[in-house]
C-alpha cells in the first residue's frame, strides 16, 4: 500500500489496516429489511450508528439465529464485525450475503470496504467501481473509489470522482473533505485548503476537515494557522509533534526527498509496486509531497485518538 498516502490520509499515523477517514463506516446503500426479528435489526442498525459496535454484534447475531436466512443480519453483523476490526470474519458474512444474493449492494460494499481495510486495492477498486456504476448517487460507494484511486496515486481519477458525486450532493461534508485531503496529496496544497475550508468553518465540522485543513496550511508553510487549527481538537504537545513534523515534510519536499517515487508507488515504502526511474521521472511533480510525506518519520497520532 502507498505509504505516503497512508500518511497523509492519517495524518500520516501508522496503522496495520488501511486509512478510514471516515469512508468505511457502515453507511448502507440500500437499506434492506427483514420480515423476522425487525426490532432486534432496528437497535441493532442504532447501536452500530452510535458505535456500539459490540451491542450491535449481540443484536444481529440473535436476529440471525432466529433467522438464518436474513441478509440484512448477516450484513449487519459483517459491519459490527468490520467495525471492531474482525475483518476476516466480517468478510465470511458479506461473502456469505452476496452468494445469497450477488446484486445485494450492502454485501458487495462491506466487501469493497474490507479488501480496502486488507489492502487488496485492485479487489477494492474493481468492487468500488462497479457499485459507483451502479449507484452513482450514493456517497459511501463514491467516497470508497475515491479513496481508492487517491492510495494508487490517481487523484486526478479520485478528483473527478468526488466532483460528480459532489454536484448531486452538495451538502456532503465527508466528500468535501475526502476532496479537499486528495488535492493536498497531489501538491496542490492552496487549492486543498479552499475546499477544505468551506467544511472545517462550519459548527459541527468534523475534526477530519480540521486535520486535513491543518496538514494542508503546513504544506503551505503557514505553521501559526495549522497550530490555531491544531489546538482545536489536540493537546498542546501533539499539535506542537504535527507542526514538526509538517517542517520535516517541507524540508524534505525542498530537498527533493522522496520526488523520485510517484504517488502510486512511493520508493521502498511500497514494496513490490516500486516505481521505475522511467516512471518516477514522469510522475515527479506529483510525486514530491507524497513522497516526502513517506519519509518523514515517525507520525503525530490522529485527533481522533488522544481525545
Amino acid at each position: 500500500m502507498p505509504a505516503a498516502l497512508l500518511c497523509a490520509l492519517l495524518f500520516a499515523a501508522t496503522l496495520a489496516g488501511c486509512a478510514s477517514h471516515g469512508v468505511f463506516q457502515p453507511r448502507p446503500v440500500l437499506s434492506q429489511r427483514g420480515t423476522v426479528g425487525d426490532s432486534d435489526l432496528n437497535v441493532a442498525e442504532s447501536a452500530l450508528a452510535a458505535g456500539n459496535a459490540e451491542l450491535a454484534a449481540t443484536l444481529f447475531e440473535r436476529a440471525l439465529k432466529a433467522d438464518p436466512r436474513s441478509l440484512p443480519a448477516r450484513v449487519g453483523l459483517g459491519d459490527a464485525m468490520y467495525q471492531t476490526g474482525e475483518l476476516a470474519r466480517a468478510g465470511v458474512l458479506y461473502a456469505q450475503a452476496a452468494a445469497a444474493a450477488p446484486d445485494d449492494p450492502r454485501a458487495q460494499l462491506g466487501l469493497a470496504r474490507v479488501a480496502l481495510r486488507e489492502r487488496h486495492l485492485d479487489d477494492a477498486l474493481a468492487r468500488y467501481a462497479k457499485l459507483n456504476a451502479a449507484h452513482p448517487d450514493n456517497i459511501a460507494a463514491a467516497a470508497g473509489l475515491g479513496t481508492v484511486l487517491d492510495l494508487l496515486g490517481r487523484h486526478d481519477d479520485a478528483q473527478r470522482v468526488y466532483r460528480a458525486t459532489l454536484a448531486r450532493h452538495p451538502d456532503a461534508h465527508a466528500l468535501t473533505t475526502d476532496l479537499g485531503l486528495s488535492l493536498v496529496l497531489a501538491n496542490r496544497a492552496r487549492e486543498g485548503a479552499n475546499v477544505l475550508l468551506d467544511v472545517a468553518g462550519l459548527p459541527n465540522a468534523p475534526a477530519q476537515a480540521r486535520e486535513d485543513l491543518a496538514l494542508a496550511y503546513g504544506m503551505l508553510g503557514n505553521d501559526d494557522a495549522a497550530k490555531r487549527i491544531l489546538v482545536h481538537d489536540l493537546p498542546a504537545a501533539s499539535a506542537e509533534d504535527n507542526l514538526r513534523f509538517y517542517r520535516n515534510v517541507r524540508e524534505r519536499r525542498a530537498a527533493g526527498v522522496g520526488a523520485g517515487s510517484p504517488a502510486g508507488a512511493p520508493g521502498a515504502a511500497a514494496g513490490p509496486h516500486a516505481a521505475t526511474a522511467a516512471a518516477a521521472a514522469t510522475a515527479a511533480n506529483a510525486a514530491n509531497a507524497a513522497g516526502a510525506i513517506a519519509d518523514a518519520g515517525p507520525a503525530p497520532v490522529r485527533a481522533e485518538i488522544v481525545k
